[in-house]
């Protein structure tokens, strides 16, 4: 989905194990007493927020984005399964090419217009039209859509076609049974031109440095079950101070920045894996390394075991385990004599003197210490080799949104996928993809990813686009290290509608205080 809120988020929590408490999902079944509800207030990261849902790509953009903005799908918010939202049915035509929404007679903008099949396309040529929005290309399954992304046709080409007032008709080049899962994104949510109205069930208050503060959409077509009146986001990386507020009962929610250790309710810590992965990845638009046989040389010499020590979830592999997707050969191995043998042949075959010292700048954000470590590791790995890595450092706050335009070679990601699909992770790497900033272009690859899309089952998706991922681990494009885990702080006897689920997303909508109970302590003992 979105990339995380960075790249430091896991590291920079210090935490005994046995301090945390690894969650189930909460199951909600009573009904919110209005008498309960209150302001609520959460901890974020405090970084320069983007809410155009547009161009939007970090995680805690997208969480609180889940709230001011709505599409035809939103996520379940315990099993991040699409939900009809501004929809309210679909249908697909017998060969899966023709997809129709009927939308909602009562959606509403907070400004009380109308949400109409107009809206939606609206919104989304305009998505379409910003050179800087990140999940475009993820629209290129519909008919014309790449080519008036990518400046080689005009609007009139995109199949996105208004029916009327209420029903959308898309057209796509292949079927996508993911289609409503991709559209459940924040970046397809309906957004009108106007910065100040909003399609979701919170409108935006006021956006400062330190704070931002939604408001409940009473024009929201299901404005009856939000519960909250208000939500505040305290922009904080006060570690001790955001733990005080927590235990103090001034802040209902941090959002990973804490000490676990310092939090009085442990039950309150909740940690889970999430669906994403940390990984490097190699640019491949300067030489040498844009030759696959220089790369490989590296990946055999790169120590995997001590690049990827503690890590709770070491990934071997890019793709987060989902079932039925295969298993496939990761990169674990370290072989410093092969490597420099496989150097010497890439050498030779492409008139490198052996004498020459290669050049390689790995780019991080500053005062990242984790990737400083990476660095150095590789860098003690290759110089036998003759590579000789250079460290580049930029601003951390916006590190992944300059990478594009970065003069370096190696970079440092996390993702988190969109949605519950192999394709989540393997559209980063696909031709013309608004998501791929490594520059990796294979013809081999790109056709693999249609070519799972014609498949009868899932199952036989899944073996091909497993293929698909196995040619960007045999090229050497990607090291992978973790799978991440997630790490919140919530009292869920407290608050209700929030849940455990692997994409980290927690829509808004959902959250409620619960009535809280009197407990009485035990005080007769039984001998």
């Amino acid at each position: 989905m979105t990339l995380n809120k960075f790249l430091t988020k896991i590291f920079c929590i210090f935490f005994a194990v046995s301090a945390f408490s690894f969650s189930q999902t909460n199951n909600d079944s009573e009904m919110p007493d209005s008498k309960d509800q209150r302001t609520f207030v959460a901890a974020v990261t405090k970084f320069s927020y983007d809410l155009n849902p547009h161009t939007a790509s970090y995680n805690t953009e997208a969480q609180i984005l889940s709230g001011l903005y709505e599409g035809l799908f939103s996520y379940d918010p315990v099993t991040m399964d699409p939900l009809y939202a501004i929809c309210k049915s679909h249908k697909l035509s017998r060969n899966k090419k023709r997809w129709t929404f009927t939308l909602r007679e009562d959606a509403k903008f907070s400004n009380g217009n109308s949400i109409t099949a107009q809206s939606v396309k609206d919104s989304w040529m305009n998505l379409l039209s910003n050179n800087n929005a990140p999940f475009a290309s993820l629209l290129d399954c519909i008919e014309g859509v790449e080519e008036f992304r990518t400046g080689n046709a005009t609007a009139e080409s995109v199949k996105i076609i208004v029916k009327d007032e209420l029903t959308l008709n898309i057209y796509v080049k292949e079927p996508v049974n993911y289609l409503p899962r991709v559209l459940c994104n924040h970046a397809f949510t309906v957004k009108p031109v106007e910065s100040d109205v909003f399609s979701g069930p919170f409108i935006l208050e006021s956006q400062t440095e330190d704070k931002i503060t939604l408001v409940k959409n009473q024009n929201y077509w299901d404005s009856k079950n939000v519960n909250l009146p208000q939500i505040d986001f305290l922009l904080s990386d006060e570690y001790d101070e955001n733990c005080f507020l927590f235990n103090t009962g001034k802040i209902d929610w941090i959002d990973s920045g804490f000490y676990a250790d310092k939090i009085y309710n442990k039950n309150s810590t909740k940690v889970f894996a999430e669906f994403a992965v940390q990984y490097l990845f190699l640019k491949t638009n300067r030489f040498p390394w844009n030759k696959q046989e220089f790369r490989n040389a590296l990946m055999t010499a790169t120590p995997w075991e001590e690049l990827r020590k503690g890590c709770f979830i070491p990934a071997t592999t890019f793709v987060y385990p989902i079932s039925p997707y295969p298993k496939n050969i990761g990169l674990d191995e370290t072989d410093q004599d092969e490597a420099i043998l496989m150097m010497k042949d890439a050498r030779t075959k492409y008139n490198v003197s052996q004498d020459t010292q290669l050049e390689i700048i790995f780019a991080l954000p500053s005062e990242n210490e984790t990737m400083k470590k990476q660095a150095e590791l590789l860098a003690k790995a290759w110089e036998p080799l003759g590579v000789k890595l250079t460290v580049q450092t930029t601003s951390a706050s916006r590190y992944n949104h300059n990478i594009k335009n970065m003069n370096a070679d190696i970079f440092g990601y996390t993702w988190i996928g969109d949605f519950a699909d192999p394709m989540a992770f393997l559209e980063l790497f696909r031709t013309g993809s608004s998501l791929n900033v490594s520059g990796y272009s294979s013809k081999e690859f790109d056709d693999l990813l249609v070519m799972s899309s014609q498949a009868d089952t899932t199952e036989d998706c899944y073996k091909i686009l497993a293929k698909a991922e196995q040619m960007l681990l045999d090229d050497g494009v990607i090291m992978p290290i973790q799978h991440p885990i997630s790490v919140h702080a919530i009292d869920l006897d407290c608050v209700g509608g929030w849940s455990v689920n692997p994409l980290d997303i927690h829509p808004l909508k959902y959250l409620y205080f619960r009535k809280p109970e009197v407990k009485i302590p035990n005080l007769v003992k039984f001998n």
